[in-house]
């Protein structure tokens, strides 16, 4: 699917409802501008966003880049220029997709090992266990009811926290 719009405003609608692939966006537009329409698209969803401009001022660029804009490009360009900056544009925003998956995945195994290690706190002080008893308490009371350690550890801390 391609669409054009006439303006910011119906760039960022289109956006919304044709959820595109890649979004080229002219820095001068009526309404918004295409520094503007690529904040307020990105604020919504990651995508990765060319903008061209027939000016390749440095703090528009860097504004840009800032912004979260993939590829700038003056104009006039030519095809040849074209295809590599949308394909530079979609490897960048493929890596920056891959880098905050495994952000997430981090922060939820660092979580399980807080909520793991206050669990095992809470069984040494009111159980009077060694830290690999109270370690194998949790991975035996997950193991019996097949849930998460995380899930054990946070009960636990939630019951006689």
């Amino acid at each position: 699917m391609c669409a054009e719009a006439r303006d910011g405003d119906e760039a960022i609608k289109l956006a919304r409802t044709h959820a595109p692939d890649l979004a080229m966006l002219d820095v001068r537009m009526p309404q918004l501008d295409g520094l503007e329409v690529a904040r307020r698209i990105l604020a919504e969803r990651s995508l990765p966003i060319v903008l061209v401009s027939a000016y390749g001022d440095a703090g528009v660029v860097e504004h840009a880049a800032k912004i979260g804009v993939f590829a700038y490009l003056v104009k006039p360009f030519r095809e040849r220029d074209l295809v590599p900056a949308i394909l530079t544009a979609q490897a960048r925003h493929a890596e920056l997709a891959e880098l905050r998956i495994q952000t997430r995945t981090l922060r939820e195994a660092l979580e399980a090992r807080k909520a793991i290690e206050r669990a095992k706190g809470i069984l040494m002080v009111k159980e009077g266990l060694t830290e690999a008893e109270a370690f194998d308490r949790l991975q035996r009371a997950s193991q019996r009811s097949g849930r998460p350690l995380k899930v054990i550890a946070d009960a636990l801390e939630a019951t006689l926290g």
